[in-house]
């Protein structure tokens, strides 16, 4: 790498330093961020060698000269093009830094993003486990993890600075595409389908792969008809944990029990009288029972997304927030906690369906690494807009009503059963 940079012209800035990168860097819009990056951060840069993939499935590789007027200059760049797949060509062994207490990092800690990252270790790069962005790396016994700044232990081998380190972008896939409802002249029923046949495509893919569909969901979806179908997808085994909070479950709930969804009749849409203590009747039944499940078991609740969750044995996670009313029983009101539990129900991933929840579909979307592909449905356009800058290169963002989304998806996957 000397060699390379003693090689400079004579109007060349002080710092140097060569990197390398290699991916779908066309495709992916990667390389102009590369080239963006060096100049927003005040640098320069010549391209050494630069070889194309010669079909959309041969990666292309990149060799780049770059130059900062100060160091400091140059270490933010290489942090900002470290994320983008750049790693020096003399990479040479990641730093590692002891935790001096539980919970405190290195002041210098690197912090990871949702792709897929190595550290170069005692003459090997390890692929870092449980991949997941805003989280230290760890380094023991030969295996590298993402690890939380919460669970950081004291003596844990942190890995600071940004040597060592490589990052491998997720390349966008050719086809992906943000869909609309009524936003233009296309016909709004033909865009709905669209997005349901990829929808369903990318469900089977997971099933195929043998891993998970995940759904998460918001209350939207009970408001908006979603219940029915969403339930007839658990019953038919293409939903394999369900993640809310405690509002989906009390009007899943109140709308088995008592025909309404936050006081509206669902059948045709009127205020039903005095139907504003109903979600709270829903709940104090619950609580008689002892729970949801002791509901299912003793015939009180007979229908419903988390009926059919019991029944099917199907893993559902309930998160609380300040606003929540009871809460129902087992909804896990403590932070910390709500996310591991989140977490674990993810790990296995395929596919995660985010539907109409913004709160839980964003924190589900800091939480996966940019390989799991996510489907995000939500009447607001901004929801999707967000999940996808998570990073993920597999983001799908379906602006539409969620309940007539499910309907459509609900009767594809379970036509394709029979």
């Amino acid at each position: 790498m000397a060699g390379d940079c003693e090689s400079r012209g004579p109007h060349s800035l002080p710092c140097c330093e060569v990197v390398q990168a290699q991916g779908h860097l066309i495709d992916s819009h990667i390389m102009e961020q590369i080239f963006d990056s060096v100049v927003e951060f005040g640098g320069r840069f010549e391209v050494e060698q630069f070889s194309i993939g010669r079909t959309n499935s041969e990666p292309s590789s990149l060799r780049l000269r770059v130059e900062a007027g100060t160091q400091d200059q140059m270490e933010r760049m290489l942090t900002q093009l470290l994320g983008l797949g750049c790693a020096p060509v003399d990479a040479g062994e990641a730093e590692l830094k002891l935790a001096e207490r539980d919970a405190c990092a290195p002041e210098d800690f690197y912090s990871t993003t949702n792709q897929r990252t190595l550290v170069h270790h005692r003459g090997q790069w390890l692929e870092a486990a449980n991949q997941r962005m805003d989280a230290m790396l760890v380094v023991r016994d030969g295996q590298a993890v993402c690890r939380r700044l919460r669970d950081v232990k004291a003596g844990d081998p942190v890995v600071t600075g940004t040597r060592g380190i490589r990052v491998v972008p997720e390349a966008k896939e050719r086809d992906r595409m943000a869909f609309s409802f009524m936003s233009n002249e296309i016909s709004s029923e033909r865009q709905v389908e669209m997005a349901v046949n990829q929808t369903a495509a990318i469900m089977r893919q997971a099933r195929e792969a043998g891993r998970k569909i995940v759904a998460v969901a918001g209350p939207v979806v009970v408001h908006t008809g979603g219940g029915e179908p969403l339930s007839r997808l658990i019953r038919h085994r293409w939903v394999d944990a369900l993640l809310a909070g405690n509002a989906l479950a009390v009007h899943d709930i109140e709308s088995a029990l008592l025909g309404t969804s936050l006081g509206v009749r669902t059948q045709d849409g009127r205020l039903e009288e005095h139907g504003h203590r109903n979600h709270m009747r829903a709940i104090n039944a619950i609580n008689h029972a002892g729970g949801i499940a002791e509901a299912v078991a003793n015939g009180r609740l007979s229908k419903g997304v988390m009926y059919e969750c019991v029944k099917a044995g199907i893993p559902f996670v309930l998160a609380g927030s300040l606003r929540d009313d009871g809460p129902l029983p087992g909804v896990i009101t403590d932070m910390n906690l709500a996310q591991d539990a989140y977490a674990a129900q993810v790990r296995d991933a395929g596919v995660v369906l985010c539907l109409s929840s913004m709160l839980h579909s964003i924190a589900i979307g800091n939480m996966l690494p940019a390989w799991v592909k996510i489907v995000c449905v939500d009447i607001n356009p901004a929801v999707p807009t967000k999940v996808s800058d998570r990073g993920t290169g597999h983001a799908v963002g379906v602006v539409t009503d969620v309940g007539l989304f499910l309907e459509l998806l609900s009767q594809k996957m379970i036509a394709e059963r029979k």
